[in-house]
């Protein structure tokens, strides 16, 4: 079986970056050196990857786009590796895991006595990215009381730890990364304007994987090789319905669920040729934008039933026995989803549902 072939993004700077450890290769996660290169050579990716070129030797702010998944921790990794500051650190922070108690003091970090449990003097995340890249992922999950200080060390690159009246100077490229739309949350008044524009000097945004399926072979062929490897489980070949179900499926945690659903099927082939086990039952709605909100989730899955049922509520075959809800319950989730207008006794049809962020959508007539 043939390798994946891997795409560089800069053939000078493969040559010059030390090779990330096979067992890592093609991570999405934690893997730091060797990042300068990446699978796949759809229009879509390659778009990005020309984007991270151009902008990795500036030091211009960078924003990553993307659902959960499409590897923004690995872009990031590439525009550091491709930058001047290439030779400094690259340190991480994910927002969304810290406590908010905590996060001031993971980004800025504190000094003994600060608060309680401040046992010692702590370096921040801002002061140990000095002279390289900080990355913060999930920058859209940052408490909006912490987004005035992110945005004074970002235009001004000073701040003081907690504890402490010194003010300590950094020379800091930040990278973000988040899978919600950041102007929306602006709209929303949950995160700052001046910040929003301070951070999306040059936006990113990767695709998702089930807009670039032609890379899926090749991504699958590269996930076996590593999986078989480190579990030393020779693949020989892959049967021709598994590659159809990889080819089909929609995907929604991305070139991840992809790695893992390899792993698992390398993990249970037994005679060298790789079967994929059925997937999972899933409530994804394709072509939903990432970063929609709990209610977009429920309204568009009520939609979709609707549409399947012929939007009749009531009876065996109506939306409200497929979705496990009385009658009274969906029609009551529906007036507070904006949807109007469904059979609820066989006389008439359901009408798009009245948001202001959503485009008009022409429904099916029904006799």
């Amino acid at each position: 079986m043939s390798t994946a072939v891997i795409v560089p993004i800069d053939p000078e700077a493969a040559r010059s970056q030390p090779m990330c450890n096979p067992m890592r290769r093609g991570s999405l996660t934690d893997c730091a050196e060797g990042q300068d290169r990446i699978v796949g050579s759809c229009p879509a990716l390659q778009s990005t990857l020309q984007q991270a070129r151009i902008v990795a030797p500036t030091d211009s702010t960078v924003v990553i786009y993307g659902e959960t998944g499409t590897g923004k921790e690995l872009f990031a990794g590439l525009i550091h590796e491709l930058s001047r500051r290439s030779a400094g650190p690259f340190i991480r922070l994910n927002c969304a895991a810290i406590p908010e108690g905590l996060l001031e003091s993971e980004l800025f970090g504190h000094e003994k006595g600060a608060f309680t449990s401040a046992i010692a003097q702590r370096v921040g995340r801002f002061e140990a990215a000095n002279h390289g890249t900080l990355f913060l992922d999930e920058i859209g999950d940052i408490p909006f009381n912490l987004q005035a200080k992110l945005l004074r060390v970002l235009q001004e690159q000073e701040f003081e730890r907690l504890g402490s009246a010194r003010t300590i100077r950094v020379d800091v490229r930040v990278i973000a990364a988040t899978n919600r739309d950041l102007a929306r949350l602006v709209e929303e008044k949950t995160f700052r304007m001046d910040l929003f524009y301070r951070l999306n000097v040059f936006p990113i945004t990767l695709p998702p994987l089930r807009e670039r399926r032609e890379d899926i072979p090749r991504l699958t062929r590269h996930f076996i090789d590593d999986a078989a490897q480190r579990m030393q489980r020779p693949i020989r070949t892959i049967a021709p319905e598994a590659m159809q179900a990889l080819m089909d499926h929609s995907w929604p945690g991305n070139v991840r669920e992809l790695q893992n659903c390899i792993e698992r099927a390398v993990i249970l082939s037994q005679d060298g040729v790789l079967r994929v086990p059925p997937f999972p039952p899933t409530r994804y709605v394709a072509g939903m934008p990432f970063g929609g909100t709990l209610e977009d989730v429920e309204r568009d899955h009520i939609l979709q039933v609707l549409g399947e049922t012929g939007w009749v509520l009531g009876g065996s075959a109506g939306a409200a026995r497929r979705l496990g809800l009385p009658r009274t319950t969906l029609i009551a989730k529906m007036k507070k989803l904006g949807v109007r207008g469904a059979r609820l006794s066989g006389g008439t049809r359901a009408s798009q549902p009245v948001s202001p962020n959503r485009p008009a959508m022409a429904l099916p007539s029904y006799a």
